[in-house]
Order: C-alpha cells, then structure tokens, then sequence
C-alpha cells in the first residue's frame, strides 16, 4: 500500500489548525487505498497551536529550534523526514476535500507531479472565487516543461501550482525551500516542474482561506519575493533568454499591483512602467490617478 507524506508547517495557527488537521487525518481511502504520515512542524508558535496538534496521536510534531519567520524552514525539517511514496505541502489555511487524495494518487502512477484546483474564500471582503480548470476527461495533461515555462514567464493561464496544491513523487524530495528568507517559494515551483511532465485534476481539492493578515499582502514578504525572484529566473538567462525577459516584466508587473491595492499610486505607476506594455497596464496606469477604487471594488487586481 503506497503512503503519502504531508508536512503541514505552523505559527500561530490556533484558530484553523484543528480544522486543517482533521481534514488530513479523515481523507476518504486512509488505510484501505493509503497510508499517511502527517509531519507537523511548529514555528515556534506563542498561542496553543502545538497544544492542538500534540492531541493528535497519528501526527508527528516537530518544532524548529527558534522562529525562523517564514514556512520553509520547517518545510526542509519535514522533507528530510518524510517516509512515503509521495508528497505534498500543506498550509495552515487549507481545508482539505475529503476526496483530496484519493483523485490525485491514480494519475501520479503516470507522472510525477500532480496538482488540483482549489476554492478561495476572502474573509476581508467575503469573496469567493473557485481557481479551477475544466476538462470532459476530468484532467489535464501537461507535456515536459509546458508549466515549468508558463510559471517562468509568470503566465496566469495554464497549470494551477499554488503550493497547497501540488503532490509529488518521493524522488523529488531533494529539492527543498530556500532558507535566506525563509517565506519564497515560486523557485521551488520552477525547480519540481523543470524537465517534468505533470496533470491537473479538473475539480477543487481544498480551500483557502486568506483575510488581511495573510503573508501574501505582508509588505516584507512582497518585496523579498520580488528580489528574490528576479534573482533567480536570471540563472536561466542563457537557456531561456525571451522567457525571462517576459518573466522579469510581468515581476515588476506583480509588483506595481501590489503597490496599486495598497494605495501606493506613485511606486504602482513606477513599477508599471517597467512591466509589459498592454492594454491592461494602461488602464491600471491611468487608475493610478482616478478610478482605483472602482477597479479594486470590482476586479481581483492581485492574489
């Protein structure tokens, strides 16, 4: 019987993390179809976070030695743990399906990474917004290095591969999270899909929860993405020259949004001026100075 791994990284979680863990523990299928290994690693957490996950006798808890500021550190702590066949990364804001699993297992017999679509709930705005694509067959095929291109060049369409969303074979548990910041992921991203074929599974898996105080809007970890970033697609510069070229414009195109759903009009039309030139660049440029609030009322500009 096959057994996944999922690491699920904590801080200050006391208020989901219950919710996040039984929909792990419960998937449909465990011990017939699968086994699990849930890995909780805590941050150092100052609520009663690990209180709650220590009740739970099928969890493993771990604890990094002091707060590292970000997920990634105890995301290496649990790859280097990690005992099954295959593996995802959970998120303490991410409420599993209970048919999560067991619609990703079978198609990861043909391809090493998997992903889903999922459902996002705004509690700042009660928003509710499904990210998933359709297919009659109910998945879609992606050929080698077709998402490994699409995130590159920071394309909205194509494969789905927010972090919550992604199972994979135990063979790419090499590949671990950047610890400098602590808080970026989209390099791992790139990493797991280069030189790789890949399905979707056309159905929401899990959903996200995210208010105001999630780290996506945290102005350090947008600016530290944002460095970060371009540092690193500049390493496939010499392979890949018109895609990180594109890759770099729609970077600073990400950040002027950001600086825009803020209320930073004056860094927004400074970024956007290095961003690619289209239609939608324009009218968010010319926002800048009238109309923001329509658009930001009306629009999902960033997230």
């Amino acid at each position: 019987m096959k057994k996944v791994s999922v690491i699920l990284t904590t801080y200050n979680g006391e208020s989901s993390v219950d919710q996040v863990i039984d929909s792990i523990l419960t998937q449909e299928g465990i011990n017939q179809k699968f086994k699990i290994q849930l890995i909780v690693v805590d941050d150092c957490s100052t609520d009663n976070t690990l209180k709650i996950a220590r009740k739970y006798d099928d969890a493993v808890v771990l604890t990094t030695k002091e707060n590292s500021g970000g997920p990634n550190k105890g995301r290496n702590i649990g790859l280097r743990k990690v005992t099954g066949d295959y593996i995802c990364i959970a998120d303490q804001d991410d409420v599993w399906k209970k048919h999560k699993l067991i619609s990703v297992l079978p198609h990861l017999e043909k391809v090493p990474v998997v992903t889903s679509g999922y459902t996002l709930i705004n509690y700042s705005n009660e928003k509710k917004i499904d990210r998933n694509c359709e297919n009659e067959s109910g998945s879609i095929y992606f050929e080698k290095n077709r998402t490994f291109f699409s995130k590159l060049t920071k394309s909205l369409k194509g494969q789905n591969v927010y972090l919550g969303s992604i199972v994979y074979r135990k063979e790419l548990n090499h590949i671990l999270f950047e610890e400098v910041f602590g808080l970026i992921d989209y390099d791992w991203v790139l990493r797991i899909f280069y030189g790789r074929d890949s399905i979707e599974v056309c159905d929401s898996l899990y959903t996200r929860y995210v208010d105001g105080q999630n780290l996506s809007l945290d102005p350090f970890y947008r600016r530290v993405d944002y460095y970060y970033s371009l540092f690193f697609v500049e390493r496939y510069m010499n392979e890949y020259p018109k895609e990180v070229k594109i890759s770099m414009q729609r970077i600073h195109g990400s950040r002027a949004r950001y600086f825009y759903l803020v209320g930073d009009m004056k860094n927004a039309r400074a970024y956007f001026l290095r961003s690619q030139l289209n239609w939608k660049t324009v009218l968010y440029y010319f926002t800048t100075f009238i109309g923001s609030s329509f658009v930001k009322k009306h629009f999902n500009v960033f997230g």
